[in-house]
This record gives C-alpha cells, structure tokens and sequence, in this order.
C-alpha cells in the first residue's frame, strides 16, 4: 500500500496505484456545472490531473493558481483539477480567483479517479479526500509523469511537472517510435 504524510504522520493510500508506463484508467469526475469530465484514456492531446484534497485550503489553492497561470500555457495540453470539494464549491472557488485556464472536477460521487489512482486517503484526519498528487497523460493514453507529494501540506516539485507537461506535448521525435 502506498503512502504519504499529513504533518509529518505516515497516511495510507487506498485504490489501484497507478505508474508512468501504464495506460491511465479511464474515470469521470463532476464539473462545476454538473457536467461529466473524463479523465485518462486516449484523447488526443495531454493531460495534466492535478489531484488536490480540498481548494478550500491554502496550498491547494496556491497551487490551482499556479497551474492555472503556468500548465494552462502549454498547447495541446488540457489541465484538471480534481478533488472531493462539492462541484458548487469550486465554481465558487474559480470565481474567486479568477480561475479560467483549467478544468475543475468533484470525485465526491463514487471517488472513482481516487480509487483508479490511487490516492485516496485511508485513513488519519483526512480519511476518505484524495491526497495530493500530479499525473501527466500523453495523448495516446498513457502516464508518462507521476509524483504523489509525500508531504500533503506541501506543494508539489512545480519545474518537473511543468518540463513532463512539455514533454507530453512534445511533437518531436526521438526516433524510438515504430
């Protein structure tokens, strides 16, 4: 079972642990406007799922905010922020900040994507929210950039998963294809 920490405290993290190399599951999230997002699978552009517990806290929202100036900037790139906050919630929490260059999506339904990553929290305060983390999905499907931050209060390693962003996009060769 995988892990991370809240405070300094080891947490456990429950669902299928997803890795780069595999082929991202396919899960629906709710948009703010109730509407369905699918998250993974092949969709012919990168994905960047920016997994947070709540955008009702400082780091998350610092960090929405940062991906919202930074990832958003990247073309053929779609950047989706996924926690359980109730869909009104993060309507609410876009507005606010100006939130216009990403998606939002709830998993308070069924968790679907916290179960299909692997991030939900097990157990300690934050049983049952998704922990944090930053899974970049190539257009053909496939997770090419993973990093569950092992501190939850902490903000993720932003230079790498901007330069997985790039490379995800990246329409150069590197002469391995077939």
């Amino acid at each position: 079972m995988a892990t991370t920490k809240l405070k300094g405290n080891v947490v456990n993290l429950a669902g299928t642990e997803v890795n780069v190399g595999d082929k991202a599951p396919v899960v629906k999230v709710v948009a703010q406007d109730l509407s369905e997002v699918q998250i993974g699978g092949e969709q012919g552009k990168a994905q960047i799922v920016v997994v947070v517990p709540s955008l009702d806290t400082p780091v998350c929202a610092a960090e929405t905010r940062k991906f919202n100036e930074e990832a958003a900037k990247v073309e053929n790139a779609e950047v989706v922020v996924v926690s359980m906050d109730l869909p009104f919630a993060m309507g609410r929490f876009c507005t606010t900040e100006g939130i216009e260059n990403l998606k939002v999506g709830s998993d308070f339904r069924n968790k679907d994507l916290a179960n299909a990553y692997g991030v939900l929290i097990a157990d300690g305060p934050l049983s049952g929210v998704t922990c944090r983390a930053i899974f970049v999905i190539n257009a053909s499907g496939v997770v090419t950039y993973k990093e569950i931050c092992p501190e939850i209060t902490e903000e993720p390693n932003y230079d790498e998963a901007l330069a997985a962003i790039k490379s995800a996009t990246s329409t150069s060769c590197c002469g391995t294809c077939q």
